[in-house]
């Protein structure tokens, strides 16, 4: 941890949120903490379903440049998914860039050090909830999915599985990234984009060759599945074309969702952004979802040497009664296991 940077000096402010299609009663905080002489924040959600006895995902939604929490929330509509599938989501800010907008500093575009802030996030978040800390994720629209891409190159012993949309990766990023682990992918982007072009540029690699640097870091195969989504959607102007890349590292895998004609969008957003195509073929939030939960640190989860290790290693830490106190193993009583893991007990005599 590095905890040596930050100066915590937490602060809790209840959202008043007026958005109609979130409940009331689910919770959404803003909170604060001072990293490396930085006052830093990011907007919490907790399900209801949250437990503290159950480690949990969580999950990283970034937002884009000159875009901030709040909007890639509404946005990206990913409380939601959070809400039914029972994970911490979590929108951090970036910070102001000498124009005044909020970015991450993906490349080295600046001296704030954005990976260290969201490496300390996750500690502080995993100090405070029972996180299940094989399971974090991260992903981003635009300039979040380039930091994204960031994360799975500098937190790769960290971060499950990473996504993007209409994010990329910068030629220098992509020059000095050496993940020390394999980190699931994907990249949803439209062929039409007009902020981050399919075709790269000058700055910016193409979406092919940052998918193809993925298969190679993944060891995954060369020839893909393909799949055509049913073009549902005429008024959208776009078409899916799905890319899966499979049989990487632990049995890692690189997507690509290709949006013919698609534009700088959230697949899916019932939000439209003036000037481009939003594909409403498919919904980008629920494939990230998908795709995170068929992984955690360690691989696929149905299918990794870990899962089966550690069912044969689990031993229990210490039992306790329902008041935290040393039990006595009578009445009901909570066994703690050493893979973070609890389990309650009635006795019945």
């Amino acid at each position: 941890m590095i905890y040596n940077k930050i100066y915590l000096k937490m602060k809790k402010i209840l959202l008043l949120i007026l958005i109609p299609y979130l409940l009331l009663s689910q919770e959404v905080t803003t909170e604060t903490f001072y990293y490396d002489d930085l006052e830093r924040s990011y907007i919490l959600y907790i399900p209801e379903t949250y437990s503290e006895q159950n480690p949990t995902p969580l999950v990283l939604n970034l937002h884009g440049y000159s875009s901030n929490a709040g909007q890639q929330m509404i946005y990206s509509e990913f409380y939601n998914i959070a809400s039914l599938e029972g994970f911490i989501l979590i929108h951090p800010e970036g910070t102001m860039d000498t124009n005044g907008f909020q970015f991450w500093n993906s490349g080295n575009l600046s001296s704030v050090d954005d990976v260290g802030f969201l490496n300390a996030l996750i500690d502080q978040i995993a100090l405070e909830y029972n996180i299940n800390l094989n399971r974090i994720y991260c992903m981003g629209m635009s300039n979040g999915g380039f930091m994204s891409y960031q994360l799975a190159c500098e937190l790769s012993d960290k971060i499950a599985a990473i996504a993007s949309v209409t994010g990329s990766m910068s030629i220098n990023q992509i020059e000095v990234c050496n993940p020390t682990n394999s980190t699931p992918v994907m990249q949803i982007h439209g062929t039409s984009d007009p902020t981050v072009a399919y075709n790269g540029d000058i700055f910016v690699e193409s979406i092919d060759n940052l998918i193809s640097f993925w298969i190679n870091v993944n060891n995954c195969n060369q020839t893909p599945n393909v799949n055509y989504l049913p073009d549902v959607n005429l008024v959208d102007l776009s078409n899916v074309e799905h890319y899966i890349y499979n049989n990487g590292i632990n049995d890692s895998s690189v997507e690509l969702y290709k949006i013919i004609n698609g534009g700088h969008t959230w697949p899916g957003a019932s939000i439209p952004l003036l000037g481009n195509n939003t594909n409403q073929d498919f919904n980008a939030s629920e494939k990230i979802w998908d795709f995170f939960n068929k992984y955690d640190i360690n691989g696929l989860i149905e299918n990794n040497s870990y899962t089966i290790e550690n069912i044969s290693k689990k031993k229990i830490l210490k039992s306790i009664d329902l008041l935290g106190r040393k039990s006595n193993e009578k009445n009901i009583f909570i066994d703690i296991y050493n893979d973070g893991s609890v389990k309650k007990n009635y006795l019945i005599k």
